[in-house]
């Protein structure tokens, strides 16, 4: 639609009429009209024509901002019909002519904008949330974790930088990429605590801290941020699309830190070495490791032709994100949930934290009821908390990694198993009924989160820092 606005803006500009426009550029004006309303979407030939035909640059017409205030608010209302909440209303549609005033617009955009907060449902109970993630892994499961699509934009949206193929994504290349898409960079140190990154749509500035946000460097952070624009999102309509916008963004972030050419040909050349590792990726395209491991999970399914699991988890043993193809049973609540599950403390994401040097690899073989598995863990020093990573592939694909010669071997009899859910028997000799613990409090239960359309996140607090920085 923002297409069809500046196409319009730069028509009108010009002087032309769509029927002179369309002589210019061999197309009825028919097919223009369509292409102005949003109703159709065109061929790059197309554009390129266009774009002569107007005197401009193709990107002039790909921007996504529109040309007037008056276009955004045509944008605005014809996206706030096509919402479900307003469609309930039963009116008809209201095609917005050039005689229907701006502060009229300004009213119906504003409403529709209520109408689409009230009807809103941006938080979830807890079990909403776990169901919601068991969903969206299962989805990630159907199709091996890769999204096509998603490498599409991504590459498409690095084309501009001159990227080669030559390993890390440079500073220079990635503001080249944000300028192209119409956004520039501010680094503030008053970033909102509960956000990652900040876009002032107003004034096209995104804004982020200059250090990492968790495992999150300012470079993935800025990319996971220009993603929810590329990638068509709008405001979450719930948690389960809020989860799913992030998983894309992240999703985004890292195929445009890692391409999937250049990407695929490094974990080719490494298994015909037999010599893959997770931490190469991290040195050659400096990212962290657990976006290198993640990474892994997109391309190794679709291009080396191996399942494989990841996971995520504190040194409690906590899961707090994991995605498996290789027939791994992760423990889980009768929703099918395993987010906030407990891991088995055989598993390697336990294992790491009581290795010798629990930020090297820890590699080991986990016979399992569902298999043996082949894992890698580490656990990210860039963490507050220190969660570890893993990256496990079933046993007779462990010829390829680096690390498979590891005499290290566990046996686990979970998720339904025994095998740690007691303590051994001989300290259980030595201290039943001779033990009183107080409990710590989950802090995470107990606190409510902020309202807004953005789970956890302060929109007093967003608002405030949009004001302070505004006029600078």
């Amino acid at each position: 639609m923002t297409l069809g606005q500046r196409l319009r803006h730069l028509r009108r500009s010009r002087g032309l009429t769509l029927a002179e426009l369309g002589e210019r550029v061999g197309r009825a004006p028919s097919a223009l009209s369509l292409l102005e309303n949003g109703r159709r979407e065109p061929k790059l030939s197309v554009l390129e024509d266009l774009a002569r035909a107007l005197s401009v640059p193709v990107e002039e017409l790909l921007r996504r901002q529109a040309p007037s205030h008056r276009a955004q608010l045509e944008i605005a209302l014809e996206e706030a019909q096509r919402d479900a909440a307003y469609a309930e209303l039963g009116l008809p549609h209201l095609k917005v002519g050039t005689r229907v005033p701006t502060d009229v617009l300004e009213h119906l955009v504003k409403l529709a904008g209520a109408l689409r907060d009230q009807r809103a449902k941006p938080t979830a109970t807890p079990e909403e949330a776990r169901l919601a993630n068991a969903e969206l892994r299962s989805a990630m499961r159907e199709r091996a974790n890769y999204f096509s699509a998603i490498e599409r934009i991504a590459d498409q949206a690095l084309a501009p930088a001159g990227y080669t193929g030559g390993g890390a994504l440079s500073q220079g290349m990635l503001l080249s990429v944000m300028s192209h898409h119409g956004f520039a960079v501010r680094y503030v140190q008053d970033l909102p605590r509960s956000v990652r990154s900040l876009t002032d749509l107003r004034n096209h500035r995104i804004y982020v801290k200059q250090e990492p946000v968790g495992t999150h460097s300012p470079r993935a952070v800025l990319l996971q941020a220009l993603g929810h624009f590329l990638l068509g999102h709008e405001a979450p309509r719930d948690f389960a699309d809020f989860l799913r916008q992030r998983v894309e963004a992240n999703y985004f972030a890292a195929a445009v830190l890692m391409p999937e050419k250049a990407a695929v040909r490094f974990l080719a050349d490494a298994k015909d070495a037999r010599d893959l590792a997770v931490e190469d990726l991290v040195d050659t395209f400096s990212v962290s490791y657990e976006m290198a491991a993640h990474r892994f999970t997109n391309l190794a399914t679709e291009h080396l032709d191996m399942p494989c699991h990841f996971t995520k988890n504190d040194s409690g043993g906590v899961i707090y994100k994991a995605y498996e193809c290789d027939g791994l049973l992760f423990p889980a609540d009768p929703s099918g949930a395993i987010e906030g599950q407990r891991m088995c403390r055989k598993w390697a994401g336990r294992q790491v934290f009581s290795a010798p040097d629990r930020f090297s690899p820890h590699c080991q073989y986990s016979a399992t009821p569902s298999g043996t598995y082949f894992c890698v863990s580490q656990v990210d020093p860039r963490t507050d908390r220190g969660f570890a990573i893993t990256l496990g592939v079933p046993y007779e694909h462990s010829r390829w990694f680096r690390g498979r010669d590891t005499s290290t071997r566990m046996r686990s009899g979970c998720p339904d198993g025994d095998c740690c859910k007691h303590p051994p028997a001989d300290l259980a000799a030595r201290w039943e009924g001779m033990a009183w613990p107080s409990a710590r409090a989950h802090s995470h239960v107990l606190s409510a989160l902020p309202a807004g359309i953005f789970p956890g996140v302060d929109d007093a607090d967003v608002y405030e820092f949009l004001d302070r920085h505004a006029a600078t």
